[in-house]
């Protein structure tokens, strides 16, 4: 079964390509899922809605429409608490122009500087849309804590950042299989899987 991903981001798509490793349709059909990338889909789609939800329907709808495959994709990012909330749907740019993980990483360690509250989450919401006009999201939640300074080169993002207090480990010194079941997105990708099974389809 074909499943298009509405992102170019490869670090994404690793993820959620192991996720889906173990999925099969009905017929026993193993998952293949497509990359715009795969699909030779090269659009830009403006995030420019104020939740996770309006983004990620917003996402796959448009890459749903040049494919005319399922299309999934994800809208997610780390709402730190001291910061209200932010960087949160623009966690992606938070430094603005030509922003980078590593920019990015710099701003919040700039932001948190004298902040004693360092509790944060990362949220990811997945939307699903289907050739036939159907849609739906679902979410996942993590939460931790924002480290003093960058740990770990596994993940991306702000994956060196986000401190998990029951391993000890930031999100990228912990092992990829362990991330994987037990991140935001992670998360959101088992209530999808949940969602798509009530349809049949898993």
């Amino acid at each position: 079964m074909r499943l298009a991903a509405a992102t170019k981001n490869e670090g994404k798509t690793r993820e959620l390509r192991a996720m889906f490793a173990d999925c099969a349709d009905g017929n026993g059909n193993a998952y293949e899922l497509l990359s715009m990338g795969d699909l030779g889909i090269d659009a830009d789609v403006v995030e420019d809605a104020d939740t996770f939800e309006g983004n990620a329907l917003k996402k796959a709808e448009a890459v749903m429409r040049l494919c005319g495959e399922i299309t999934i994709a994800d809208d997610s990012g780390l709402c730190v608490e001291a910061l209200g909330g932010a960087p949160g749907v623009y966690s992606a740019r938070y430094s603005g122009a030509g922003a980078t993980d590593s920019r990015n990483n710099e701003m919040l360690l700039k932001h948190m500087e004298h902040q004693t509250n360092r509790n944060a989450k990362f949220v990811c919401v997945i939307a699903v849309v289907f050739p036939d006009g159907g849609s739906a999201t679902v979410r996942g939640e993590l939460r931790g804590q924002i480290a003093y300074g960058v740990s770990g080169t596994g993940g991306f993002g702000y994956d060196a950042l986000f401190y998990l207090p029951q391993y000890g480990k930031t999100a990228a010194e912990i092992p990829q299989d362990l991330k994987n079941r037990i991140s935001h997105r992670g998360q959101a990708v088992a209530a999808l899987k949940e969602y798509l099974a009530r349809l049949g389809m898993v």
